[in-house]
């Protein structure tokens, strides 16, 4: 496909580096003192590359390319910042290796009319427990955050489609955890890209403690986003 790239001219390039610090993707290296374009499917073609380079080195060409590939470039984060953890002996959270954060992928296939299929999770990150996720993840980049109940994905059928789809999923329990997590959703909302906050809690009283702690930490994030509450019953239905 033809689309809009970057380019970079190898005889202005001093090789600073700047660009490769500015990729987020990670679509830039330095090889052998110069910067490169590594993949094309890495590059989003919007420059943030572009203001960074001292010499002017970088400009969009229009030419034939890779597609974006935003699941590829994710993964690609994922694996650097693991790398990186390794290397400076990092301990995973809590010590446990079942906690370590990562992106997960889920590939749907096609089944005869006459099977029943098997529903697919829709979860696309791991760890979600409030208390074990990390305050910055590659997969927070421009997410619609899903802050949920412990209790709401048992009591309503559909939850994965109707509301782990396409978000980023946290869920928790204050009565049980016995923690605030006011502090770290505040971290959370205020360091990443978050696009939405959307809070699934049941009709229980105790139920609001979560509901009262996602409002506190989008006041305090000092962020506008779009929010929304949505209430289960404890028959599993959605009340408002």
């Amino acid at each position: 496909m033809k689309r809009r790239i970057i380019e970079i001219d190898q005889e202005k390039c001093n090789g600073c580096g700047a660009c490769a610090e500015a990729c987020h993707e990670g679509a830039i290296a330095m090889v052998e003192g110069k910067a490169q374009l590594m993949r094309d499917d890495y590059c989003d073609g919007l420059g943030d590359c572009l203001p960074a380079c001292p010499t002017g080195a970088i400009s969009f060409v229009e030419q034939e390319a890779a597609a974006y590939d935003e699941q590829a470039v994710l993964a690609n984060k994922q694996k650097k910042m693991q790398e990186k953890m390794r290397k400076e002996g990092t301990p995973l959270p809590c010590g446990c290796p079942g906690s370590q954060s990562r992106s997960i992928r889920h590939t749907e296939t096609r089944q005869a009319e006459t099977v029943c299929a098997e529903p697919v999770s829709r979860l696309s990150q791991w760890p979600v427990q409030i208390k074990l996720v990390p305050v910055r993840a590659p997969y927070f980049d421009g997410a619609k955050l899903l802050i949920a109940a412990d209790c709401t994905a048992y009591a309503y059928a559909a939850f994965h489609e109707r509301f782990i789809k396409g978000h980023i999923t946290l869920v928790g329990c204050p009565k049980l955890d016995g923690v605030d997590y006011a502090e770290k959703l505040t971290e959370i909302i205020r360091s990443n890209d978050i696009q939405s906050v959307t809070i699934v809690r049941m009709e229980v009283p105790c139920c609001g403690g979560l509901e009262h702690t996602a409002k506190t930490a989008l006041q305090q994030s000092g962020k506008f986003i779009p929010w929304q509450v949505v209430t289960i019953s404890t028959d599993g239905r959605i009340l408002d």
